[in-house]
């Protein structure tokens, strides 16, 4: 084998060297032989601390680099200061171990082959016959197929990562890159453990994002557990799914996850209903024991739904839900009243109205269950659709065979037409003190009215044919504005608790309305109790969703989600960010929810529902019975003989509510009289205006009882 030139060239340089390193420092100590020598061993210091300070590799190949003259300088010096040649010729031997030194490790000539060697001359090549292949332990000659092979060569140039064998490959069918590897540990009964996407995509070119781990389930014929493993490889499925999703993929993809609209949930499928416009989503929580959490602005975003409170809805039940996308808003539409929805059947409930998926909305005239009447709570601002909803629920009771009387605090065509066909109407607040009186003299009445099987009083049973009276429902329209009337307030918000109370026990149910179900307006805690345990609460628009949710929760023992009702339904047209840049208006294009309601069912959930509509500008004849349905004679009799049976409509007779002043003391008359009408739960009550020391002194007398 042939010497380098540069190793040549080193070794006579250290060979000449070595005697001037031994004599020149014996015979002229003060040539400059010896200075260029120094000079050259501080140049290889420095290059000794700059390879020490540098963050490049190579710092020890530099560092023997510049040995020989750091080395040239010691053996220089040393030879200089020792007297004559040095004891045993010490200047000598160092000089010829310095020489021996880089004739054998040749620092310069290794670092300059190292980054250049040129060729030297070689002999021709022979033909040298084919050594045997080596078994590889990737590529078992175990008969598999050419895929296998293929995936097995990837696998071994990757280094078997995780210590791990391909054992198949199977190409996923109608793809051409798409496969699944079946893998297990090389050594038998050890895990695999380090495998990651990450390397499975490096071994075979694809992102990590493409590859899919597995756990191996046992099967008949083949092992599992721990040391196994299934990787798919699916670069071509998630191209296509990437652009083209298919609905349960965009589900997994952009719903169930942790930051989705409905985080751990699955879709169970996808249906259409073209004749009404309706597409359906139904789906559940994975784990059946979970509640869904579902922000329906983010689903609808990531299903490419219009964000759209008015056309996509969600129902829950359980661990499932259904959300509704409407092409058009679907509580626009008007179900009008008919008598065939309005009869109430066995159980006194009757149809009075249809929820967003078309079913209908059932409420009862009666309570079946409870043998008992039922109330009524309804709540609503104006134009909500508050009289539409009286009008159906006195239809229903009138063709049950009931007495219906309805009050308000003002008068208004809707509530004249209702009069025609029910027993009693009328419309200002000392009416309604004096059907709310009557009816608690009712119960009084009936509590003693015989019936004629047994000649013995009993309490009501709904659709008992021997009870000798009616069903009573008394409606108060607006009680909140009358319980806090100056005069009659009182009367009103008193008499009408106690009818809640009471009133079921003796067949009347009693029916406020108004727009606020809480205390301070007129509501004390145990009447609203009784309404809501003996009800089906209906709450339309109250001006906001925010006010509508909250007067729905007021009527619920537990708090469900309510649906929202806004003031107005409109669908989203067009980028809003590219009529601002174009400085257009938005379109006018809302649709009232005038009959939209939250109904709270018994169960306590929310639903939505559009009521039926009775168009109080034809006939409503068609709606209710033939005959008004009245309180018997018995019962009329002895409401003359309490003197609470007359034209309601009369100017307020003396003492009827209050004492009658004293003939003597006209002043402490009006005084016992404003007495009277002051205080209570009312509230909101307006005392005279004292313009003199003698009114003053009457005003203080009625506030402390003096």
């Amino acid at each position: 084998m042939t010497t380098p030139r540069s190793v040549t060239l080193e070794r006579l340089a250290y060979t000449l060297t070595a005697p001037v390193l031994a004599v020149a420092p014996n015979i002229y100590p003060d040539s400059p032989v010896n200075q260029v020598v120094q000079l050259a061993g501080t140049a290889g210091i420095g290059g000794w601390i700059l390879a020490v300070k540098s963050d490049e590799p190579g710092a020890g190949r530099k560092i023997l680099r510049w040995a020989p003259l750091v080395l040239a300088a010691a053996v220089d010096v040393a030879a200089k200061n020792t007297p004559s040649w040095g004891p045993h010729g010490l200047d000598g031997l160092l000089a010829a171990g310095w020489a021996a030194a880089g004739y054998l490790v040749l620092p310069f000539s290794r670092h300059a082959r190292r980054r250049h060697r040129p060729a030297l001359a070689a002999p021709a090549p022979q033909l040298q016959p084919a050594p045997e292949p080596t078994p590889s332990s990737a590529q078992p000659d175990d008969g598999a197929d050419q895929l296998t092979r293929q995936a097995r060569m990837l696998w071994e140039r990757a280094g078997m990562p995780a210590r791990t064998h391909i054992v198949k490959a199977t190409r996923h069918p109608g793809m051409r890159y798409d496969l699944t590897l079946l893998v297990r540990a090389t050594e038998t009964g050890r895990p695999i453990t380090g495998l990651s996407p990450e390397i499975v995509g490096a071994a075979f070119g694809v992102d990590a994002s493409d590859v899919t781990l597995e756990a191996v389930a046992i099967q008949p014929g083949r092992q599992g557990g721990p040391g196994w493993m299934e990787a798919s490889i699916t670069p071509q499925a998630n191209a296509r799914r990437r652009t083209k999703p298919t609905d349960a993929e965009r589900w997994v993809d952009r719903v169930a996850g942790p930051k989705g609209g409905a985080p751990g949930s699955e879709l169970v499928h996808q249906t259409r209903d073209n004749e009404r416009g309706v597409t359906f989503y139904r789906a559940k929580m994975t784990d059946s024991t979970e509640s869904p959490r579902i922000d329906l602005p983010k689903v609808c975003r990531a299903l490419g739904l219009p964000e759209d409170d008015s056309c996509v809805f969600v129902l829950i039940d359980g661990s499932e839900f259904l959300i509704s996308a409407f092409d058009t808003p679907p509580l626009s539409a008007i179900f009008p009243a008919t008598r065939e929805l309005l009869t109430p059947d066995a159980k006194g409930m009757y149809v009075c109205g249809f929820t967003i998926t078309g079913q209908p909305v059932k409420t009862m005239v009666y309570q079946h269950d409870k043998n008992a009447p039922a109330h009524g709570l309804t709540l609503g601002v104006s134009r909500s659709g508050k009289t539409q909803f009286f009008a159906i629920n006195m239809a229903a009771q009138s063709l049950d065979g009931q007495v219906v009387w309805l009050s308000t605090v003002r008068k208004d065509e809707k509530t004249t037409v209702l009069g025609r066909y029910i027993d009693r109407q009328g419309s200002n607040a000392l009416w309604m003190a004096r059907s709310l009186r009557a009816a608690k003299a009712l119960c009084e009445i009936r509590a003693e009215m015989p019936w004629p099987h047994d000649g013995q009083p009993h309490d009501y049973k709904p659709g008992d044919t021997r009870c000798p009276y009616r069903q009573l429902n008394v409606y108060a329209d607006e009680f909140m504005t009358a319980a806090q009337d100056s005069n009659f307030g009182e009367f009103i918000q008193k008499d009408g608790e106690d009818l809640t109370v009471t009133g079921l026990k003796y067949g009347i149910g009693f029916n406020p309305a108004g727009q606020s179900p809480f205390a301070h307006n007129g509501f004390s805690t145990e009447m609203k109790d009784n309404l809501r345990q003996n009800s089906r609460p209906v709450i339309f628009n109250m001006g906001s969703p925010g006010a509508t949710r909250k007067a729905a929760e007021g009527t619920m023992e537990n708090a469900f989600d309510v649906p929202t009702i806004p003031a107005r339904y409109s669908r989203s047209e067009g980028s809003a960010i590219e009529r601002a840049m174009r400085g257009e208006a938005d379109p006018e294009n809302g649709v009232s929810t005038g009959g939209v309601a939250v109904i709270v069912l018994d169960n306590g959930r929310a639903v939505l529902m559009r009521s039926l509509y009775a168009d109080f500008d034809t006939d409503l004849s068609e709606l209710f019975p033939e005959e008004v349905n009245r309180l018997t004679d018995y019962e009329i009799s002895e409401l003359n003989k309490r003197g609470l049976w007359f034209d309601w409509n009369e100017p307020v007779r003396p003492g009827e509510f209050w004492p009658e002043p004293d003939e003597h003391d006209e002043d402490e008359g009006r005084s016992r009289q404003r007495a009277g009408r002051s205080g209570g739960k009312g509230g909101g009550r307006h005392s005279e205006q004292v313009t003199s020391p003698h009114q003053a002194l009457e005003a203080i007398k009625s506030l402390t009882d003096a």
